[in-house]
């Protein structure tokens, strides 16, 4: 059996260690008060979805490494976290990230920081191709249903790591330097896809992977890492190819936009009536999200800063929403547009596509007079205006939870949405966004 790399130390630093006590979770709560019409700017924070592989990458370079644009959310919090607990310097200031992972001595990740989110998993790859050698346990985050990472390690499996699992702790590690494979993934799963390009880009040989997921965040990782000096082609679309190159280095980079970030200020906008002017989108990214908008009867106008959105409140049905993978209709997006719908006048369908776990926001949406009606994957909403008011609700994960927002916007009266620290996962400081366009929500 291969030993562990020398020099590396798996323990936890004290700097790194959580500013809760254990088995702690700091909590919040949202306070709204609706009917509140929006009206001015909201600029668009930098993407979750990008920001955390791209953090993940940078354990594979060899000098510095500059990221703009990064949001001010716990997720993020946690990367940084993880970083420095793998003996990386990581320093903040405002929206910037700086890494420095040349001294990097670690290659496990403690069990309290894997709980706290999914995405945590996005370094096993990266840890992997770096060290040949890491120690994870099964992912955190919230609670979609049935997620196993089983691609992921049979992916990875492929190119040279040896798995060993045991009692929810998971070893890989490798003989040789992973190398080359040739790929085609069951699902485009998004994670896989990115832990593949993390673990490839130092592999041996072209990697290869087919039916890949082609999500904007997927070709934001393949260009950070491109500037780093890897050589990837094909992000964006269904197959991508890896060349492995010996060593990367730093850069400066800029992470994208927000679109399911700026999909729900779309949503937030319809149902409270106003004009909202998103600013720093890129536009493409928002296709099927923008189509839906406009058959709710908001106006879209496309400008130079942005998108605007215009809506007097008063909704239209839409008939059937289905999520699938990008260019589809994003999944993360369902909550916030079933919120509003259930503003909207008539019968509006529903069909989860991707995860089997992702309508307990319905339940929360029935409490303050929604009408929801769940049958396995297909959610009907029977929608009015005049039937919502407000409540004390709770938020059960991170889009539903501003679901709960969305619908405390449009509302009678106050609503308290509680479980505040999941929206605060990927929402930078909502309450200031929103607020600053009209809204009257408070943070607790």
């Amino acid at each position: 059996m291969t030993e562990k790399p020398d020099g590396f130390d798996s323990s936890l630093p004290v700097h790194a260690k959580p500013h809760t006590k254990k088995g702690c979770i700091a909590l919040s709560e949202y306070v709204i008060n609706g009917r509140r019409k929006l009206n001015g700017v909201i600029d668009i924070q930098g993407a979750k979805n990008s920001i955390l592989p791209i953090l993940a990458g940078t354990v594979l370079c060899q000098s510095e490494v500059i990221l703009h644009h990064c949001p001010n959310i716990t997720d993020v919090e946690t990367a940084v976290r993880i970083l420095r607990c793998l003996g990386c310097v990581v320093r903040r200031d405002g929206t910037t990230i700086t890494v420095n992972s040349r001294n990097m001595h670690g290659y496990a990740i403690p069990d309290e920081l894997m709980r706290e989110m999914r995405s945590s998993v996005m370094f096993l790859g990266a840890i992997l191709a770096r060290t040949g050698y890491a120690e994870i346990s099964l992912p955190g985050g919230c609670e979609l249903g049935a997620r196993p990472i089983d691609i992921h390690l049979n992916a990875l499996s492929q190119m040279g790591m040896i798995v060993e699992e045991n009692h929810g702790k998971i070893t890989g590690r490798t003989v040789m330097p992973l190398h080359s494979a040739n790929i085609n993934l069951s699902f485009p799963s998004v994670g896989a896809t990115e832990n593949i390009i993390l673990a490839g880009v130092l592999a041996r040989g072209t990697t290869v992977i087919t039916n890949c997921a082609r999500e904007p965040e997927i070709v934001d990782l393949a260009d950070f890492l491109n500037r780093c000096g890897a050589k990837i082609t094909g992000a964006g679309d269904s197959i991508i190819y890896i060349e492995g190159v010996d060593t990367l280095s730093g850069t400066q980079y800029s992470v994208i936009p927000d679109r399911i970030v700026c999909a729900t200020y779309m949503a937030a906008t319809a149902v409270s009536g106003g004009k909202v002017l998103l600013r720093g989108v890129i536009k493409s990214h928002l296709d099927s999200v923008t189509t839906l908008i406009q058959q709710a009867g908001c106006e879209v106008e496309y400008t130079r800063e942005g998108i605007s959105v215009s809506s007097d409140g008063c909704l239209k049905k839409l008939r059937l929403i289905r999520t699938m993978p990008y260019p589809g209709f994003p999944t993360d997006t369902q909550a916030p547009f079933m919120a509003m719908c259930c503003f909207a006048e008539g019968t509006s369908v529903f069909v989860e596509n991707i995860f089997d776990s992702r309508y307990r926001h319905a339940y929360e949406l029935c409490r303050m007079g929604a009408e929801i009606d769940i049958q396995g994957k297909v959610a009907i909403v029977e929608g009015n205006r005049e039937h919502l008011s407000g409540s004390v609700v709770e938020a059960k994960d991170l889009r539903g939870g501003a679901s709960l927002i969305v619908a405390g916007l449009g509302a009678y009266g106050t609503t308290t949405v509680k479980g505040g620290q999941y929206i605060d996962r990927g929402y930078e400081k909502i309450e200031e966004y929103l607020g600053n366009a009209g809204a009257d929500i408070v943070k607790i």
